[in-house]
């Protein structure tokens, strides 16, 4: 992205505004020790900005933007608009966001906002357009982050549900369409006129839920896009505009969302010490903090295929993250290991969340960089060393282009649908998992990591536009699981890309509905199940894990503790080799595995949710070796071996230790250490210690 500096950006979110003494070049001298070339700045006190309506004290910023720019740190700054001042709250108590129509949630937050309100939008494009105007000439300005974590809520308000209804006047054109669409002759919720559609507060229809999703993330697009436009109107051509995604949002489609920007940027946070320890034995859930090596992986290539580049990394953890009884910070050299991980999937900034712990407020605990008591220490310590190798590593590691052997398909719209008519029980059996959509996206991601390959994430709107043999020749390994919502077109895209001599790999749930969310009338996977050679009608809940045994002659190996969790398909193979199935006298009728060649290419259908052994064991088979071993290969349980090509076409390897145990790497080819500037020959060992990450760039006769 030609908007941004050629080296990554380093630093971290600073609010002198919120130091509770006066520090500034103390800080900032600390920063340009530390090799901080970047601070953000500026988003989150809309009420210092306009501390009455229509006054504006622009100027106590200056300072900070001048220090910057006297050391050599860049600006990324705010708007400000996802904090609104009490006066705005106590003018326009209207603008409130409604979490259930006509009850506003309250105050004392922060996005607390019905964002398509014209009270809120003329008062914070005003705003806007006096901060940017104020500095766009800055020199310290490089770019812009337009609101922060958008998408918070599901807004109910009166004129959000009318838009609605016009939304779905203008897609169905009469009720006649929408009845039929949505099957409303079901209890009676047959429409008559327009005025007829409920609110969605207590609604029990799918395929309502499912376009009242769609409209929430069309609305934070609309925002944020709204943002972005006014922004590059006042800004200077060479400053980029963003915002900073927090992937787990409600409210947010990335991919449509980014379209609207420069450039991506997220924030991801992960739960540190142990949890990054391989191999890893766990299986906490997931949230907007991320449990596991593999998902911290998972979260980088989450913003990578939002726009398909690289991308920003707006905040991540500095010391603990969360309240004040989660105070977990790293190990030693764990802050390194995050930060090369996230460089090596193609983020071109690492900022830290935040600069110094707040000494008040909701995130006193959210630990910064230096603690309470304002003295460097050793966070500090371990971040100004990272600093010194981004340094010494210079251009070549920023804007990679990450190495994918697998990719997997992502689809917010099944997100959606499954969060609101969850497919998976809970582990206590009180409910429905409204993360149903995520435990099987992320079995299939988490098996391919412990595999030893890497993966790349396309989203479902993104094959759309995506020649399926292109792809095929790109990537051999594509999985499908977990794809309830699917139009015709997506699914023969799909049977394409096998056809053309792609490895399809089909998961749960994909096929079984349409775009409207429906269940479709065909034999599951539906308009897969030939291609595939096997099909399913009878499914089933788990309430505890099946062994899942191979079949005798297959070519598929699998570990004596491979089980299949929480969810069966009732998989009948019609001319599909059997490759596995279940250790168990009702289950064992059905098939756990199969697969059938298809034209060029190959469909194998995996009938339930695999735990980490059984989905590592049938990512390995179908992606084999991906093409030639060349050696960069992990040479213990405890180490990770990514690649990319930087834009010169050098070709990166970053080794990491993801354990207290010391170890070695031997190294395939000649190699220049860039972390630590050391020239290595092919088959020299290198040593690694506990929690340790080196950066290698392949030496040819040419270099």
């Amino acid at each position: 992205m030609s908007k941004l500096p050629p080296r990554v950006l380093f630093g971290a979110a600073y609010y002198h505004e919120y130091q509770p003494t006066p520090r500034l070049d103390t800080d900032l001298d600390l920063m340009r020790e530390a090799g901080f070339s970047v601070i953000r700045v500026g988003e989150s006190v809309w009420s210092t900005w306009e501390p009455e309506p229509g006054v504006f004290q622009l100027d106590w910023l200056r300072p900070v933007l001048d220090g910057a720019h006297e050391r050599g740190i860049s600006v990324v700054l705010g708007t400000p608009t996802y904090a609104v001042p009490p006066w705005l709250q106590r003018a326009h108590p209207e603008i409130n966001a409604e979490r259930r129509t006509g009850q506003p949630m309250g105050w004392g937050i922060r996005q607390e906002i019905d964002h398509t309100h014209p009270a809120f939008l003329f008062h914070a494009e005003r705003v806007i357009r006096r901060i940017v105007t104020h500095y766009a000439d800055h020199p310290a300005v490089i770019g812009y982050q337009v609101d922060n974590e958008p998408g918070n809520e599901l807004l109910h308000n009166r004129g959000v549900f009318q838009r609605f209804v016009d939304r779905l006047r203008t897609t169905y054109g009469t009720v006649e369409e929408l009845n039929r669409a949505w099957g409303l002759t079901y209890w009676s919720h047959r429409l008559s006129t327009w005025a007829d559609l409920w609110t969605p507060d207590a609604n029990g229809q799918p395929q309502y839920d499912l376009a009242w999703r769609r409209l929430q993330g069309e609305l934070t697009t609309e925002f944020i896009g709204w943002q972005a436009e006014v922004v590059r109107e006042l800004a200077r051509p060479d400053q980029f505009v963003t915002t900073c995604l927090a992937y787990a949002r409600p409210a947010v489609h990335d991919q449509r969302l980014t379209e609207r920007l420069d450039v991506t940027a997220g924030n991801p946070y992960y739960a540190m010490r142990d949890a990054l320890a391989l191999p890893d034995t766990g299986s906490a859930q997931q949230g907007w903090t991320t449990h596991g090596v593999w998902a911290l992986y998972r979260s980088a290539d989450r913003m990578y295929s939002s726009r398909q580049e690289p991308f920003l990394v707006t905040e991540t953890n500095a010391q603990a993250i969360g309240p004040s009884w989660t105070m977990e910070p790293a190990w030693d050299g764990q802050w390194r290991q995050a930060a090369w991980a996230l460089v090596s999937r193609g983020a071109r900034m690492i900022e830290y969340w935040h600069w110094h712990t707040l000494h008040h407020g909701t995130e006193t605990y959210w630990g910064g960089i230096l603690p309470h008591s304002q003295e460097p220490g050793r966070v500090y310590r371990e971040l100004a060393a990272l600093g010194v190798e981004f340094a010494r590593a210079g251009e070549l590691v920023a804007g990679v282009t990450p190495d994918a052997d697998v990719a997997l398909v992502y689809s917010t719209d099944s997100k959606w649908a499954l969060e609101d008519y969850p497919m998976l029980p809970l582990p206590d059996g009180s409910g429905g998992d409204r993360d149903s959509y995520h435990a099987v996206f992320d079995a299939f991601y988490r098996g391919a990591f412990d595999a030893g390959r890497q993966v790349a994430i396309l989203h479902a709107e993104q094959l759309a536009a995506a020649d399926p043999a292109e792809t095929a020749a790109r990537h051999p390994v594509l999985v499908a699981a977990g794809l309830l919502v699917a139009d015709d077109a997506l699914l023969g895209w799909l049977e394409r890309y096998a056809a053309a001599g792609g490895h399809l790999l089909l998961g749960v749930r994909t096929g079984y509905g349409d775009e409207e969310v429906r269940a479709r009338l065909e034999r599951k996977p539906a308009l897969l199940d030939q291609a595939a050679g096997a099909w399913y009608d009878e499914i089933a809940t788990l309430r505890e894990p099946l062994p899942v045994r191979a079949a005798p002659g297959s070519a598929l190996t699998l570990p004596g503790e491979a089980r299949a969790t929480r969810w069966v398909d009732g998989l009948t193979p019609t001319d599909a080799e059997v490759l596995a199935g279940y250790d168990h006298p009702h289950f064992g009728r059905f098939a756990a595995v199969t697969t059938r060649a298809h034209h060029a290419g190959r469909i194998t259908t995996l009938g339930t949710v695999p735990d980490p052994a059984l989905a590592a064991a049938v990512l390995r088979w179908c992606a084999g070796e991906s093409g030639a071993d060349d050696g960069w290969r992990p040479g213990s349980a405890s180490q990770t071996v990514t690649g990319a090509t930087a834009q010169d076409g050098t070709r990166l390897h970053f080794v990491h230790n993801w354990s207290w145990e010391e170890g070695e790497f031997i190294v395939p080819t000649a190699a220049a250490e860039l972390t630590g500037g050391v020239e290595l020959a092919a088959g020299e060992r290198l040593a690694l210690g506990p929690w340790d990450v080196r950066v290698l760039a392949e030496r040819t006769p040419a270099t």
